[in-house]
Order: C-alpha cells, then structure tokens, then sequence
C-alpha cells in the first residue's frame, strides 16, 4: 500500500509540483518560534472565509433573488428546509466571526509593526481584502429583504451621490434604478455569491504567497532569515508543520466552542448580529426609526455622521480607510514590535482602539447633540494617530532590539 502512495505520488510531482509546493508553504516554511496567541487570527480568518463560502453555497440552493420572493425563501430556509435554520445561523454568524478575527489580525499587525519593511506589499494586499470584505458583507446584507437591510442599503448607496458631478449617475449605476429594487437586489446577489468571492479567494492565495515569500513576522520584530545555520535554516525558526499546524488546531477547536456556542443558544447576539427589523419584510413607505449597519461598519458610519456636510462626511469615512493603506510609510520608528518601542508609541495605539471601539459604539446610537459631539473628539483621535504618526514615532524613546528572538 505504501508503495503505490509512493508511486501515485511521484507521478502527481512529475506532472505537479505537489511536495515541492507542501514543502515550501508548510513542511519547509521556517516560521519564528516566538509565535503567541495573536497569531492565531491569520488561519481563524482563513477558516471562516471556508465555513462562508460552503454555507453561502447551501443557502443559494433555496433562495431567490426576487424582490417579491427574497424574504420569503429565507423564512422558506429557516422553517423548511432540512437543517436550513443552523445552515443560515453559520452564515450570519459567519459574517460577523468574519470580521472579529479581521479586526484582530489587523490590530496584530499595528502591535508588532507587520506592516514595516519588507512587508509593505503584504500589509497592502491584506488591506484590499479587508475593503473586498467590507463590499461582500454589504451586498450580502441586501439579501435577506427584510426592513433593516432594505433601509440600509438605500441610506449607503445615497452616499455616493453626494460626489460632485458623478454622484448622481454613480449612484443608479450602483442601485440598476433610481430606488433601491428587484434589479438592485439580483445584481448585489451576483456580487455576493460569484464576483467578490473569486476575489477574496484570489487575493487571500496572494495574501499567503507574498506572507511565504517575506516570511512571518513575530513579537520582537526580528528578521529570523539574517540568522540562519550552516544548513541555511534560520536559528529562531521552526517547520510551519507539525508544530504550528498543531498550534492552529488547537485555535481552532476553541473558537469553534465559541462560534457553535452562539450559533446554537444566541444567534441574533441581542440585536448586532441580526436586527429585529430584518426579521419584517422590507416596506419602501415605512422607513425604521433608527437606520444603522451592522456592528462592523459603525465606526466608519459614526465618522460620517460626526461630519455636517454630507460630502465631507463621505470623504471622511473614505479617509478612514485611506490611511491604513499608508500606514507602512507614516511609520518612522526604527523598530516594529511594540515591545521595543517607547512611552509616545504605546499611548497612540491604546488611543486608537479606545477610539475606534467608541466609533464602533456610537455609530449604533441615535445621532443626538450630544453623542455627535463625542463622535467628533473620537474621530479626531483617530485621525490623530495616522497623521501624527511621523511625528510620534520618530520622536519616541525605543529600547534596543535583542539579535535573537525572545520568548
């Protein structure tokens, strides 16, 4: 038996190039071996774009991207289809498990300045992920045409149209109507289930073949390719497999405890995984009485209502985004990890999140005097840590870099 595993194997190596490319990405990929628990983000994030992509397959079996007809075959889905209720609870939770390990990995990368020299290229391509992500998850809120999804819609859609000259047209280019309606809803369906997720998929292969090629960072930012052995493997490094193979599955096992914990006993999560107002067919003549997007786009929302003029709000928001894409460049610091870096670095970032989280919050809340003055200050904030970054950072006091990685 053995022996022709061998055989069929070395048939498959001489038409394709199978052990070289296992050895390559995992069996001979020297990873740091000061990996800790940020890192598991990476591989969570890659198993949820599976659990989307099969469960969002499933779905399409039994959904209709009608108007007339959407929100009655995801009722049809949820009460008669076999096992359709737990197979749409893994989507929706999906999404938002989605976005959790994003935001996560994301936050990985500014602690321990993944995205410095030689990884700027690699912090790109994850950044238009992250904004393919962010238009997948939107066209697929559509989908269900309940009242929530329907008002949202027409409220982000609207925003474009605020762009002088090309707003308008953009915007029915957009909606395939001048309202949001049955031509809207098939093109944002072929969006979400062909389009956009032969981009992610296409962009995450890239995502990992520029990660391989670079190598991993770790949390003491050292380069563990400037010290390797007479064999030429890398002193601090380890095989990607078994070892962090081993490592991801017990991530793994763990936040699927998590994932099926929600999905089983609290799948609307109160309200932020999915609204009560999505469970009421969309009505075009009755507007809810507060329109907010899910949990995951309300900070970026809450930049925009912090703005008065609704041009310079969507410029803002656009912003937002904007600077992740130059953050390789506004950093000056000689060193990447947090670990090594001073008092004025530590501060911006604890800063930062403490900003975007109260973005994320009130971005959920009734824009009210009050609360949009405190949007106002938390988006200063956040502006603040990318445009001062290239003061800050070059100014901050670092410690010194050990020549070796650490614990």
């Amino acid at each position: 038996m053995s022996k022709m595993l061998i055989s069929l194997r070395d048939w498959v190596d001489a038409r394709f190039p199978l052990t070289e490319t296992w050895n390559y990405h995992l069996a001979k990929y020297y990873a740091p071996k000061n990996f800790n628990f940020w890192y598991f983000f990476g591989s969570l994030a890659l198993l949820v774009l599976v659990i989307q992509i099969v469960t969002g397959i499933f779905l399409t079996m039994n959904y209709k991207p009608d108007a007339d007809l959407a929100f009655a075959s995801v009722e049809y889905i949820m009460r008669d289809v076999n096992w359709g209720w737990l197979i749409r609870y893994l989507h929706s939770t999906g999404a938002s498990a989605f976005f959790v390990v994003v935001y996560l990995h994301m936050f990985r990368g500014l602690m321990y300045g993944s995205y410095k020299k030689p990884r700027e290229l690699l912090w790109i391509i994850g950044m238009i992920i992250y904004v393919v992500l962010m238009a997948e998850a939107f066209m697929g809120y559509l989908l269900p045409w309940g009242q929530m999804s329907y008002w949202g819609a027409q409220v982000i859609i609207s925003l474009f149209g605020a762009i002088p000259y090309v707003g308008d047209a953009l915007a029915l280019w957009i909606r395939g109507d001048f309202v949001v309606s049955d031509a809207t809803l098939n093109r944002f369906f072929a969006f979400h289930v062909i389009a956009l997720p032969l981009v992610l998929v296409a962009l995450v292969f890239v995502h990992i073949v520029a990660l391989h090629a670079v190598g991993s960072n770790n949390p003491d930012g050292i380069e563990i390719k400037k010290n390797k052995g007479p064999d030429g493997v890398p002193l601090d490094g380890i095989p990607f497999h078994p070892y962090y193979t081993v490592k991801d599955i017990v991530g793994v096992v763990v936040f699927l405890m998590v994932f099926c914990a929600i999905v089983f006993f609290y799948p609307e999560m109160g309200g932020w995984f999915l609204e009560k107002d999505n469970f009421t067919p969309a009505d075009p003549l009755k507007t809810p009485e507060h329109i907010v997007p899910l949990w995951y786009f309300t900070a970026f929302y809450a930049i925009l209502r912090a703005v008065p003029d609704k041009f310079l709000g969507v410029v803002a928001m656009g912003g937002a985004i904007a600077l992740l894409f130059v953050l390789p460049w506004l950093d000056r610091s000689p060193v990447k990890s947090i670990r090594y870096r001073g008092v004025l670095f530590k501060s911006a970032l604890a800063v930062f999140t403490i900003s975007f989280i109260g973005l994320a919050y009130l971005g959920t809340q009734p824009a009210t005097p009050a609360l949009t003055n405190l949007a106002r200050v938390f988006a200063v904030l956040y502006f603040a840590f990318f445009l001062l970054m290239p003061i800050y950072s070059k100014l901050d006091k670092t410690k010194p870099v050990p020549e070796r990685v650490t614990k």
